[in-house]
């Protein structure tokens, strides 16, 4: 995808969330793996905090985190699976105010070149919640890999073309 090397890039303040029952830091791969290519690319880790897969829980991280104004965009990865304790995409449905269902599509997509059929069990969402970005990716590094490099990368970097969620961020609360 086109980038604008003629437009500023502007450091987005991201803040990532480890949905995960059994993962503290030191086994957290996935979270280590989105700090690093977040980072890499120039934004900023506005925090980064583990979350046992209970609804309540990630709501009021994510309830924290939206009423920051240092953070724009939350990334979540883990609790997007099909099982009992899988929870993530409920947590977002109960802050959202509007729901961005081409990210889960899009990412369906590319994950399906990387693991075939295995991708129906992902429900990789994402939405706008009070004027923050918030995505949610499953927990393996590979879907990481795959959310951040094919979508969020050129997303969240304000030079891309011809359209970015950057721009949109001054205009998200706009009633």
């Amino acid at each position: 995808m086109p980038i604008d090397e003629s437009r500023q890039f502007l450091p987005v303040r991201i803040a990532v969330l480890t949905v995960s029952d059994t993962r503290g830091p030191a086994e957290d791969r996935s979270g280590d793996t989105l700090v690093a290519r977040l980072t890499e690319a120039g934004h900023i880790l506005a925090d980064r905090a583990i979350e046992k897969d209970e609804v309540d829980r990630i709501v009021a991280r994510l309830h924290n985190w939206i009423d920051d104004a240092q953070i724009d965009c939350v990334i979540t990865t883990g609790g997007t699976g099909v099982t009992g304790r899988d929870v993530t995409p409920e947590a977002i449905e109960r802050v959202a105010d509007k729901m961005i269902p081409g990210f889960g599509e899009l990412f369906r997509w590319l994950s399906f070149r990387t693991i075939g059929t295995s991708t129906v069990q992902s429900r990789a969402c994402a939405c706008v919640a009070r004027g923050t970005y918030i995505f949610a990716l499953p927990g393996s590094t590979g879907a990481v890999k795959d959310g951040w490099d094919g979508i969020l990368r050129d997303q969240l970097d304000s030079r891309h073309r011809p359209c970015n969620f950057v721009e949109l961020m001054p205009r998200l609360t706009e009633r």
